[in-house]
Formats: structure tokens, sequence, C-alpha cells
């Protein structure tokens, strides 16, 4: 039985070998958490259109919006480790593994980093019908006004809705939420005037400030986004200490041999070396990532724990 197993074992090893080798020969997904339109997609459709040309073959974006991206990462998590289906995570990966106190996978040990994709800050923006034209000003208009001001996330847990949650904690101020499945839908309703305020990447709402449908009133970050050089840091708008941004990467299911995460790890990395890669991803206020497997892991860990104590000190659980 002892020898039998393990010639099973080393089957199981020369075929795994074989078709990390043989890897790619069809087809990738990318499995995205979060609706069409939104920062982690524009990102995922990025990555993916120089990764196709890395590889070989088309590496195709799959939306499952919902619970702030756990609907997606749960599908990656239990889909088989062979380099076939990939997830782009976002700071809310990081969020929900504290925030949710029922996740049917475990980020930790259900998924293995590949490359970190990018950083960027969250802007906060308001419509322009609301009578606030500064961070002070809305502090100001929320505190005579607790709980009344609403606020759009991309869904309970997500970056929009922690970025907020922090916010409102160091600034002293109440909002109240309004989830969505997505940044996309949620600009949407800001936009038309349903919703007042929203904190989210300032990839997809500083082009919504520039065209004068929003106005932006401070970024997440302790410097000032090159994009967007003339809205303040929101340390510099009257919250000190405010500093928190956002990042994306792949993830594959744990067990997915080391060689194709390695390869995965190298195309990307090389695309988003490439001059007009940069320049994309700059004209969106990100800054591209790059390292190894291992310091991306890493960087997911130290988020993980920063964003406990954001939770904690809030006091948000989602069941």
């Amino acid at each position: 039985m002892v020898v039998r197993l393990a010639g099973l074992a080393v089957c199981a090893a020369v075929a795994g070998v074989a078709s990390a080798q043989g890897y790619p020969n069809h087809s990738v997904r990318l499995v995205v958490g979060f609706s069409a339109g939104g920062a982690t997609d524009v990102a995922a459709r990025a990555v993916a259109q120089k990764l196709t040309e890395g590889i070989g073959q088309q590496v195709i974006v799959d939306n499952r919006p919902g619970a702030a991206s756990n609907i997606g990462a749960e599908l990656v998590a239990r889909s088989a480790p062979d380099g076939y289906t990939l997830f782009m995570g976002s700071v809310s990966l990081s969020i929900n593994t504290t925030l949710y106190t029922r996740l049917r996978y475990d980020p930790l040990r259900d998924l293995v980093g590949v490359v970190h994709v990018a950083t960027t800050p969250f802007m906060l923006v308001v419509h322009p019908s609301l009578p606030v034209n500064s961070v002070k000003d809305l502090i100001a208009f929320t505190k005579a006004r607790p709980g009344q001001v609403n606020f759009a996330t991309a869904g309970p847990g997500s970056g929009a809705h922690l970025f907020m949650e922090l916010f409102q904690s160091l600034a002293g101020v109440k909002l109240s939420s309004v989830h969505y499945k997505g940044a996309a839908p949620a600009s949407a309703d800001v936009v038309a005037g349903h919703v007042p305020v929203q904190f989210d990447n300032i990839m997809t709402l500083y082009p919504l400030s520039r065209a004068g449908k929003l106005r932006a009133l401070a970024v997440s970050t302790a410097q000032r986004s090159p994009v967007a050089p003339e809205v303040p840091t929101m340390a510099q708008a009257g919250v000190p200490g405010y500093d928190a941004d956002a990042w994306f990467g792949i993830f594959v299911p744990a067990g997915t041999p080391k060689d194709i995460i390695a390869r995965l790890n190298s195309e990307v990395l090389k695309g988003l070396q490439m001059p007009d890669m940069q320049k994309r991803l700059r004209s969106f206020g990100a800054t591209p990532g790059t390292g190894t497997p291992e310091q991306f892991t890493a960087l997911f860990h130290r988020e993980i724990v920063k964003w406990a104590k954001v939770v904690k000190r809030a006091g948000v659980q989602v069941n």
C-alpha cells in the first residue's frame, strides 16, 4: 500500500510538471469581483490585454460582482489550481478577511498571490448640488445632520465602504451607507444626484470630477496625486492622520504549480513595464506594481492587519 501511494504521488507530481510545461494551451479566465466599469475592472482589462500578448492565449475578463468581491474570490478559490482561472484582487480582499464573519473560503489559505499590479489613491467626491466645497465643509454639513447624508459604496466591505468608515472615525462624523454591486453603478447614482457622496478609486472618480459631474474634495494618500495635483490630501484638507491607498493584484487558487505562478508574474510585470501600459495606468492615477509573488503575498498580509484595525475601530461587521 505504501509503495502504491508513493507511486501515485510520483505520477501526480509528473503530471503537474507536464501540465506546467505545456501551460497555457487554451484561454485563461481573469475573474473580477465587481461590475464592469469600476477601477478593478479597468485594471483587469488593461492587464488582460498585455497578458494575452505575452502568453499567446486569450485572457478573458469575467465579471462576477457581489459581496465586495467575495463571490468572485470564492469562485476562484474553488477552481482547479491549474493557472487557467485567475482573480484580480483589490484592497477589498484584505478588508473582507476580517470584516465578514461567515466567509465560505479562506483568503489566506485558499488563494496565493501572483503579482502586484498597481497602487492608487481613493478620492472623496460630492455631487455639485451638495452645498460643500471642501472636506471641512462636508464635516460641518454632516455633523449638523448626523446619519442623514448618504454615501455610495461598491458593496459592504469594499474599499469604498472602509475608506469612508476611516474618514468618519477620524473626522468624528456619521453618514449612512448605500451599497451597490460595484463602483460603476454607485458612481452612476452619485452623478445622477441620487446619492450625494462617494469615496472611491481615483481611476473612476477623477474623470467624472474633471468633467464637472462631481466635485473632488481630497485624495486618501499622504501625497497628492500627480494626475490630480490640484486636489489636496485628506490630511491637508483637515483630517490629520488619514493615509490609505488601494492596490490591485492577481491571485490563483492554492496549489497552483510554482512555475505557472512564476510565468504569470513574469508576463504581467513585462506588460506593466511597457511604455504604453505605464502611460495608461499613470493617466488613471495608478502607480504600476512590481515584485515577486512572495513580496505581493507579504503586502497582502500587511494589508489584512492594517484594515483589521479599521474594521475593529469602526465597529462594522458583515454576516
